[in-house]
């Protein structure tokens, strides 16, 4: 699916899981590592599962497990950090000239994405901006005139058997 894709220029989390991702979509052509698409750090949350984490931080139980928005794990990121930072990469991917970008990244980074791009469209994009990401998904964002248009979102098709 992306592999045939003329890409004139693809970044990775430093990752190894995204980074792994990337090298298999790119072969031998160039890829660059930006620790900016690095997944949401959760410091004292990071490898439990939800009920662990209510076990072990009782207090977590006010928030929802889905909405990163409205937690701040023990050591780990706040969304408002996380989006900084893609904020940042992508700032610097637009002022780069590269007309198609593949970016191959985590759920967190992607939320933070779509809520830079979608955010100030909540009404128009809740459904967008709540969306559980699956695994080797792929979501596709145009950007023209500095607007943004969804194109594709959690796209698994590529992972049926045929």
């Amino acid at each position: 699916m992306l592999r045939g894709e003329d890409f004139d220029h693809a970044v990775s989390s430093d990752l190894s899981r995204a980074y792994d991702t990337a090298r298999a979509i790119r072969g031998d052509l160039p890829l660059e590592r930006d620790e900016r698409w690095r997944e949401f750090a959760f410091g004292a949350w990071e490898g439990l599962t939800w009920e662990q984490i209510l076990e072990r931080f009782p207090e977590a139980a006010d928030q929802q497990w889905s909405v990163a928005k409205r937690y701040a794990p023990p050591g780990g990121e706040t969304f408002e950090s996380v989006q900084a930072r893609v904020s940042h990469a992508l700032d610097d991917l637009a002022a780069s000239g590269h007309a198609n970008v593949l970016i191959v990244t985590h759920a967190g980074p992607l939320h933070a994405m779509l809520h830079t791009f979608f955010g100030n469209r909540e009404s128009e994009y809740q459904e967008v901006l709540a969306v559980r990401f699956s695994p080797a998904s792929v979501t596709r964002v145009e950007v023209a005139g500095g607007r943004a248009q969804l194109v594709a979102l959690n796209d698994v098709a590529h992972l049926t058997m045929e």
